[in-house]
């Protein structure tokens, strides 16, 4: 058996970050940038206030209450036309320019107008600044905004938009093909015969891969027939940019995927010190990589969890922490027993927080066969070898849900 770090990093070396292309703003949520993205401008561009009130001249305010004449008001997306000098105010409204003269608002809350609305009263003093947003001081023009390798978000593309910025550099989605194959795996509702199951690898693997960022391709369900699994993977790989399968990676098993991948794809056939998910298969067949994931369905999830979603999310453009899932202390709120057995187990465990501290406990089953568990998890729990977890213990975890 090889160590998991060992495996990560050997699957790390055979994903490279896929080629960049000009992509639309609006459609690059969840795409890697591919250079750093500068201000073309200042943010905010004018001075502007940051709630309704009067502009004012602060020293006009001390021994409040004054009364003040108001002389003016100004809407968002008005330019000001009369400045504010010594006993007047101008009404404005939140993200209206300042008038010349202004140098605070206080807030409308903290003022009486007159019945006519000549006049306004000023019922709390403020400082020179007071609820005024200056020109500049979010974004200055030639400031690097995004670094290169930023994963963006919906808070990233408002920051494009407020600059203009309509097109940029990023790393293309990878597709990702996940095939299924064997004579015991039938789809949809109909009843089962003797011996079969249904397929729930494909669909699960699908959902994750998009969940990690990519763009998933179903290549189907495949009988167990050598030239039509050939025929798939060789598809797959002119078709995707990735291909992950599941089952038949096993020592001594005899799968059709992996005799035609040992056949035409370079492979390495490993076995972990890890519980569940110790086999798995990587390789490439031409330029594609190829995921040999586990067949059972935990092991299945938690192998893509620990290699394949790493792999994947470097092909995307990511790099050091961005690629595995966060990993934090947590304590245990019942014990997490394992037996030795040189392996490091990933424990199926809920998640929660208590005034600050992280507390897990089972989410059930921990059998690879026992999926319901597996999708009722909010993490995985380091089990190191040995008798496992008392309550009370700490561990770390793999938070499943977030990047």
């Amino acid at each position: 058996m090889i160590p998991l770090t060992e495996a990560h990093t050997y699957v790390l070396q055979g994903c490279a970050p896929l080629e960049t292309a000009s992509t639309r703003s609006a459609e690059a949520l969840g795409l890697v940038t591919a250079e750093p993205i500068m201000s073309n401008e200042q943010v905010p561009p004018f001075n502007n206030t940051a709630v309704d009130g009067y502009a004012v001249i602060a020293s006009d305010t001390a021994g409040a209450p004054v009364d003040l004449n108001v002389v003016g008001a100004i809407a968002a997306g008005q330019a000001p036309s009369t400045p504010v000098t010594a006993g007047t105010a101008v009404r404005i409204m939140t993200g209206a320019p300042l008038p010349d003269g202004a140098d605070a608002i206080v807030m409308v809350e903290d003022t009486t107008t007159s019945d006519d609305q000549t006049t306004v009263t000023i019922n709390s003093s403020v400082e020179a600044g007071s609820a005024v947003r200056r020109a500049g001081e979010d974004m200055q023009p030639g400031q690097q905004v995004f670094d290169a390798g930023t994963l963006l978000q919906p808070g990233h593309l408002g920051v494009l938009a407020t600059l203009g910025i309509e097109e940029i550099a990023t790393h293309r989605r990878p597709l990702v093909g996940v095939i299924s194959t064997g004579d015991e795996l039938v789809e949809g509702a109909q009843e089962l015969a003797p011996g079969q199951i249904r397929d729930s690898n494909r669909r699960t693997l699908l959902a994750m891969v998009e969940q990690a960022g990519c763009t998933p391709v179903d290549l189907g369900l495949i009988r167990d027939d050598e030239a039509a699994v050939e025929a798939a993977l060789r598809a797959g790989a002119q078709q995707c940019d990735a291909i992950i399968t599941s089952g038949g990676v096993s020592m001594g098993d005899f799968d059709y995927v992996k005799l035609v991948l040992g056949r035409i794809a370079d492979m390495r056939w490993m076995q972990i010190a890890i519980k569940p998910a110790k086999p798995m298969a990587f390789g490439t067949l031409g330029d594609t990589p190829i995921f040999g994931l586990p067949g059972n369905p935990v092991s299945s999830m938690v192998s893509f969890e620990l290699l394949a979603r790493p792999g994947l999310r470097k092909m995307m453009g990511l790099t050091g922490d961005q690629l595995d899932r966060p990993r934090i202390s947590a304590v245990a709120e019942g014990p997490l027993p394992r037996r030795p057995d040189g392996k490091t187990h990933f424990a199926r465990v809920n998640l929660r927080w208590v005034d600050g501290t992280a507390l897990i406990r089972s989410a059930g089953g921990q059998g690879s066969h026992q999926l319901s568990a597996m999708a009722g998890a909010d993490a995985l729990a380091v089990l190191p070898d040995g008798d496992g977890l008392a309550e009370g213990d700490s561990a770390i975890v793999f938070v499943l849900h977030g990047d």
